[in-house]
């Protein structure tokens, strides 16, 4: 019933984008080619739904034919809103020319080529933008700079620097190349200390085999530290039996150390300078509508108010729930779990829009709460779509100053 009820609906809406190619091209070659093609995009992916592999996750040739899947139904959405606006204005016209015209019996206009041209050179954008994304886009590293000032930074801290990286998802990578960059792009901002925020791999402990050497060279003055992400518990996977899912679990803390990274599960550690301190806390996942194994009452024990502390909450629906409210005070957190859904607009000082700020209040970017900040990174790998549109990959250097 499920792949009925969803053929029905690609059907329909396929049928109504046909509208505007057919009308803007008479030629009964490309008008096959265009039924053809997307046949085989709909057959392809209901085959590839159908024999999915739960035990082995998604692996990359299935999110590829998702992505092309994408390319091939996005634009025609926006088809569909086109033509369905230029049905409504000839229904209205047919109707007044009924009414008010010299016939008295209702003829619906014509389909202009004009609007069916404009449709599918505004559909051509989403088109194209997706196939950059799978190429180039998800490649495209950004390094994101922030100045955070705070009342109660310790002086020795003032002037730390600390870069964020998050949601690294390296059952995704096909590229070592373009990784290798992305790698040495964090090690350039020569940062004090760099912090994880979570979701190292898809769903196994083994897809970072071929990575581990490479993301061990990542290096700070005050070492790497990490938690984990809901992708990290292999909860997204079939297992032959609970033992094995927690092997796996085991072995992915072990790779982290193995790296030189320090996992930091529901507990905090104090870094020293001039004298001074202030506290790294670290929590497990916990998100609404999915895995809470995050407990900040652990992670602070024998923190105070007073206290300063950096945070690691991988969802950022932790910081809402809770964190901002907290009577002990986390004046700064850092999150990442949304990816900006890979797919959006920021334009710096006018627009910042993306689907996935329909789901989560605080989806990218830096955001305050009286004297308490959370910033959300846009994370470094992709999953699901293998690619970014607009929402381009990201390393986060936040530098704290003392007002």
């Amino acid at each position: 019933m499920r792949w009925f009820l969803f053929i029905v609906f690609y059907i329909l809406i396929d049928i109504y984008a046909f509208q505007a190619f057919r009308t803007f091209s008479k030629s009964l070659l490309l008008n096959s080619i265009y039924i053809i093609v997307s046949l085989i995009v709909l057959g392809v992916l209901i085959y590839t739904l159908s024999t999915m592999d739960r035990s082995k996750g998604i692996e990359t040739h299935e999110m590829y034919i998702f992505g092309w899947f994408l390319v091939f139904f996005v634009p025609k959405l926006i088809l569909l809103i086109i033509m369905f606006g230029e049905d409504v204005v000839r229904i209205i016209v047919g109707v007044l020319t009924s009414l008010f015209g010299k016939t008295e019996s209702f003829e619906l206009p014509s389909r202009r080529k004009f609007v069916s041209t404009i449709a599918l050179g505004i559909a051509a954008i989403p088109f194209a933008s997706l196939i950059y994304g799978m190429y180039k886009g998800k490649y495209r590293y950004r390094v994101l700079s922030y100045t955070l000032e705070f009342d109660d930074l310790p002086k020795a801290f003032d002037g730390y620097r600390i870069t964020q990286i998050s949601d690294i998802h390296s059952g995704s990578f096909d590229d070592e190349t373009k990784i290798a960059y992305g790698i040495d792009l964090i090690n350039k901002q020569e940062s004090d200390l760099i912090l994880f925020t979570g979701d190292l791999v898809n769903n196994f402990a083994n897809e970072m085999t071929n990575w581990t050497q490479l993301f061990s060279t990542l290096e700070a003055k005050d070492g790497v530290y990490s938690v984990l992400g809901n992708h990290d518990y292999g909860d997204y996977a079939d297992w032959e039996s609970q033992a094995a899912k927690q092997e796996n679990l085991k072995n992915l803390k072990n790779i982290q150390a193995n790296m030189g990274w320090q996992l930091l599960l529901n507990e905090h550690k104090f870094l020293e300078r001039g004298g001074e301190r202030i506290a790294l806390v670290g929590v497990e996942n916990w998100g609404a509508g999915f895995k809470q194994a995050g407990d900040i009452d652990k992670a602070s024990k024998d923190l105070s108010k007073d206290d300063f502390k950096v945070l690691m909450s991988h969802d950022p629906s932790y910081w809402a729930e809770r964190i901002k409210k907290d009577p002990k005070n986390y004046q700064l957190t850092l999150s990442g779990h949304t990816h900006g859904m890979q797919f959006g607009i920021e334009i710096p000082g006018f627009l910042r829009w993306s689907p996935v700020q329909y789901r989560y209040e605080n989806w990218a970017g830096i955001y305050k709460e009286d004297s308490r900040i959370l910033n959300v990174n846009r994370g470094f790998g992709y999953l699901g779509y293998p690619g970014r549109v607009g929402i381009w990959p990201e390393v986060t250097v936040i530098e704290l100053k003392r007002k």
